[in-house]
């Protein structure tokens, strides 16, 4: 069995990196300012961590400048995966963040609004540097919505049937980030992890929610997840990424060792 994989989600916002809750923003005061991008980066590469996924949440064309050199910086220094996501419309900015450093770029909104462009960015670089990151939320029906635009958009698509086609254009993973648990941890989604999982072909990466160790256990096992993004409970140092490797191996989910 592949060992599962525990990966640090840095939100980048004007070069610094800030966290919010259930998708605040910082144009509505919901962002904390957390610290410097790369000084935590090497924090979580020095833990173990797995990977690393850098997000752009400012994604505008002074902050691509300001996150390629964050990229730069952290690939430099840094020896894990890195991934870079946020602002990602076209395969040439793909481009931009591979050569800074980045392994991976995850795209999002973009590719809700253009679906060729996972397709477009496997061929070029190969599925394996392309992530499908999907925010989705739980409605009154009991079925799981997609939206667009940091969490603000519903687009009417299955967070199920998303995925699928996501995968079919060539996306190499996907992330699932759950609106209804993010920043809260209170506990991955473990439902619609497991229907996410058992519906692709390719790793699916849980997001939101992080607040227990049990709760990278059960979305591991019971969301049969392949790998765990967290922040918050990183940042604030309620765990390291060590500790929750050692609990994940006392339970016999296996992990990489430090």
């Amino acid at each position: 069995m592949l060992a599962r994989r525990i990966i640090p989600c840095l939100d980048v916002h004007d070069g610094h990196v800030t966290r919010g809750v259930q998708f605040g923003r910082a144009e509505e005061g919901g962002l904390k300012t957390v610290g410097d991008p790369v000084e935590l980066a090497l924090r979580y590469n020095e833990q173990g961590a797995d990977e690393m996924v850098f997000f752009d949440i400012t994604a505008t064309a002074q902050g691509r400048s300001s996150m390629v050199s964050v990229i730069e910086r952290a690939a430099d220094k840094c020896f894990m995966p890195l991934t870079v996501g946020g602002g990602i419309r076209t395969v040439e900015d793909m481009s931009v963040m591979l050569k800074a450093g980045a392994d991976k770029v995850s795209i999002n909104s973009s590719a809700l609004a253009n679906p060729d462009l996972i397709r477009a960015g496997a061929e070029k670089f190969g599925s394996q540097c392309i992530v499908v990151s999907i925010d989705c939320k739980r409605s009154q029906s009991g079925t799981w919505e997609v939206f667009s635009a940091g969490g603000r958009k519903p687009t009417g698509l299955g967070a199920v049937e998303w995925a699928q086609q996501a995968v079919g254009l060539g996306a190499g993973e996907v992330v699932l980030n759950s609106i209804d648990a993010d920043g809260t941890k209170s506990g991955f989604d473990v439902v619609i992890t497991r229907l996410v999982s058992a519906s692709v072909s390719v790793p699916v990466v849980a997001s939101g929610g992080a607040g227990a160790l049990e709760h990278f256990a059960d979305v591991l096992e019971v969301g049969q997840a392949d790998a765990v993004l967290a922040a918050s409970l990183f940042h604030y140092g309620t765990f390291t990424v060590g500790q929750v490797k050692s609990y994940l191996a006392s339970r016999g989910i296996p992990v990489r060792t430090v």
